[in-house]
């Protein structure tokens, strides 16, 4: 099989060098490149048919599927049509779905560190409250020992704000969560080490208030005061942890093809994220600055806090769903591909 790749691989690589080309401007490629790109398509495809029978090489099979599924959609398929920025706004939010879907292995890593921090975090204050105190804020009144009082006080403090110090605070909230994304996101691209640690330290801070509010009798206070924006917040920054670690595996598993290729396809893919991001960020900005600073229920807060859980499972099924329907067009392209081949 190595012969094979080593025969194969340079029509790969220029088969992936055009589809590289046509995704930047298809109307400057020259007819002969055009041709070429017909005949690397098929030659590809029957070296993918060949791959699927001789060996179990589950990345290869991936890479020429890919391969094979960007060419036909290419030749085969007619040229979109110019969208408005209209159009844009509506597909945004499959669009994000998908990208969330796509990629939910990475963003399932992310939020395994950010709750393991939270769980190790929570037991750690519980028993050793020297570790609660190092893991709080300076400053924060919400600290061991503090009495139930003082944290109810906390809790319910801003609700008296007027709308344009609740707007203002909602403008804090949300340049600093964006900024803590950022960071998750961008600092990816070194191997996923800091962003390792930022969904652990992260998970940490959250583990440790919770202990503190649980070992005053304050649950279900507490819940009601982070849920309602918690949901969207976390997972807003789960998900840029998730594009850090998109992108570390580009650096350190490039797999099949260049490194600056990969790089380049996480970026774009964590580009599409980020913008949706933003989005979930001011939202949880909004909600923390208004809902959590008003004068509703804790029932009424929990209700809320269930109804974005729901919202947000439901979004990310979506997006499942839409990239399960594309993957079995595809898989039926290539089925027809096959048998039209071997007919001839």
């Amino acid at each position: 099989m190595s012969s094979f790749f080593a025969r194969n691989k340079p029509d790969w690589d220029e088969l992936e060098t055009l589809l590289n080309k046509s995704k930047k401007m298809i109307r400057k490629m020259t007819p002969e490149e055009l041709s070429r790109m017909d005949v690397l398509y098929r030659r590809t495809t029957i070296h993918l048919s060949q791959v699927k029978t001789r060996t179990e090489d589950v990345r290869l099979i991936e890479y020429l599927t890919n391969l094979v599924a960007s060419a036909h959609s290419l030749i085969y398929i007619h040229p979109k049509k110019k969208t408005t920025i209209a159009d844009d706004l509506r597909r945004l939010p499959e669009s994000f779905a998908r990208v969330i879907a796509r990629n939910w292995k990475f963003h399932l890593i992310a939020f395994m560190l950010f709750f393991g921090g939270g769980l190790i975090s929570y037991f750690a204050a519980l028993h050793n409250p020297i570790a609660a105190y190092a893991l709080s804020t300076p400053g924060d009144p919400r600290q061991p020992g503090a009495t139930k009082e003082q944290l109810l006080e906390v809790l319910r403090s801003g609700r008296e704000q007027g709308s344009g110090e609740k707007f203002a605070f909602a403008s804090v909230l949300f340049s600093h969560n964006f900024k803590v994304s950022l960071l998750a996101m961008s600092t990816g691209i070194l191997a996923s080490i800091p962003t390792t640690i930022l969904m652990v330290y992260n998970g940490l801070l959250i583990g440790a208030f919770v202990s503190v509010h649980y070992q005053a009798g304050l649950q279900t206070e507490m819940w009601a005061w982070i849920l309602p924006h918690g949901i969207t917040e976390f997972g807003a920054i789960i998900l840029c942890g998730g594009v850090g670690f998109m992108l570390g595996s580009a650096v350190v598993n490039p797999g099949l093809i260049k490194r600056s290729e990969k790089i380049r396809q996480a970026g774009i893919e964590g580009g599409k994220t980020c913008i949706g991001v933003a989005i979930m960020l001011v939202a949880a900005a909004i909600i923390e600055s208004y809902l959590r600073q008003s004068h509703l229920s804790t029932s009424s807060r929990l209700t809320f806090a269930a109804f974005s859980a729901i919202f947000w499972a439901v979004f990310i099924w979506y997006g499942f769903l839409c990239e399960k329907r594309d993957s079995t067009a595809k898989e039926e392209v290539l089925i027809k591909e096959d048998s039209r081949i071997a007919t001839r």
